[in-house]
């Protein structure tokens, strides 16, 4: 076979094939306003947290009872520092779900930067016990491909040293070091 042919014949063939799955699994909506917060999920994603917010609250709209649009507004709002509103879209996210283990999980990470320390312990505790692999952390592939070489610490290594950190005097706390703080992931299951 001529070798100028079969390069490009692999090459349409492969397209073909992407294009075929990107349409089948990426256009269609197995629930009404999925590629609305694909996209919304794209922005958070890229730190372009205006148009997340923007998209998050059109299909908050449409959808009221989607418990991972809240769920992913009160993230696009923490990431904005707007704690107050946060903590109310967390709180929305648990009303409809209350086994929503990644609202726990994220719910304890704005107590925590709010300094509400046991609050924070109380929600990494319970996304932890609704679900056990909330305390892994960060897989191999996720450090991959967001470029983190070392694991970072879990909801549960955060728990157990905040409650260590409570026990002592307070003059000798040491709760917060901004600069590992803010490298905490957030959770999206």
């Amino acid at each position: 076979m001529n070798r100028n042919f079969l390069i490009p014949a692999i090459i349409l063939i492969a397209l073909a094939v992407f294009g075929y799955y990107y349409f089948q699994f990426m256009s269609h909506e197995n629930v009404p306003g999925e590629n609305k917060f694909r996209m919304a999920n794209k922005y958070l994603q890229d730190g372009e947290h205006d148009e997340a917010l923007q998209m998050l609250d059109d299909l908050l709209a449409s959808y009221p009872e989607y418990k991972e649009a809240h769920l992913a507004r009160a993230i696009t709002l923490l990431q904005m520092n707007r704690y107050k509103e946060s903590k109310d879209a967390f709180n929305r996210a648990i009303s409809l779900d209350e086994n929503f283990a990644a609202a726990y999980a994220n719910r304890g990470i704005l107590n925590d930067r709010m300094g509400e320390y046991t609050q924070a312990v109380s929600d990494y505790r319970r996304a932890v016990e609704l679900d056990p692999k909330t305390a892994e952390g960060p897989g191999y592939l996720w450090r991959f491909l967001h470029n983190v070489n070392k694991k970072p610490s879990t909801i549960a290594d955060r728990a157990d040293y905040i409650e260590a950190e409570l026990k002592k005097p307070e003059s000798e706390r040491l709760l917060r070091v901004q600069e590992l703080d803010d490298q905490q992931r957030m959770y999206k299951k």
